[in-house]
């Protein structure tokens, strides 16, 4: 079930937190109750994986054309993107043209994007809402990335670690406004659309005021 929202109410949506979370499909449970939604599809240099979809998941380039949108005019060092970011030797990216585009519009735009990503946009969009999602536990995120399948136990074990230290880093400064333990996917996906739906209240309201 879509909702509507008060029109000319645009509002900059970052969701983060560490691999294994269910930062994506929180995400998309987001997109899905405002159908003024927009998730921004990043570029990244990896592979694509086997359950992946081009244009949904992700845009997978290869290194040239992601070197191509930063070298096209723009902010200095970002090219044609909001905020690009180097993770295990690959590169991701989110174009700042439709994310722009997007808020012109009134609509409610969503970035699944890493700790660095997010301070980076949040240097250039103060007004922007972000929510770090965190596991229950060091052990449930562990098992929870045994449990994808998806990588040789000394890949989980660096993922974990960079988990550990991002979970860190996003508790330093006031990147995130509020922080929600995915203990239960649905209270998590429930807790999540209260606080944007209450942002944009706020936003709203204030856009009356004004």
């Amino acid at each position: 079930m879509t909702e509507e929202h008060e029109p000319g109410t645009p509002l900059l949506l970052i969701i983060s937190g560490p691999s294994g979370v269910g930062k994506t499909t929180i995400t998309r449970a987001i997109g899905a109750a405002f159908e003024d939604a927009h998730i921004s599809v990043s570029l990244t240099t990896r592979a694509k994986g086997p359950n992946e979809i081009e244009g949904v998941d992700y845009h997978f380039v290869d290194e040239d054309a992601f070197q191509r949108r930063l070298d096209e005019p723009g902010e200095a060092g970002l090219g044609a993107f909001l905020e690009h970011a180097g993770v295990y030797g690959r590169r991701y990216g989110t174009l700042r043209e439709p994310v722009e585009r997007g808020l012109r519009e009134g609509r409610l735009v969503i970035l699944e994007i890493d700790v660095q990503g997010a301070r980076q946009v949040r240097a250039r969009y103060p007004n922007t809402y972000a929510i770090f999602i965190l596991p229950p536990s060091d052990d449930a995120l562990l098992q929870r990335l045994r449990d994808r399948r998806r990588d040789p136990e000394d890949v989980i074990k660096r993922r974990f670690a960079a988990a550990q230290r991002e979970m860190r880093d996003a508790h330093e400064g006031d990147t995130y406004d509020a922080f929600i333990v995915n203990d239960d996917l649905g209270h998590a996906i429930e807790e999540a659309l209260r606080l944007v739906r209450q942002r944009r209240g706020a936003a709203s309201s204030s856009t009356h005021r004004a």
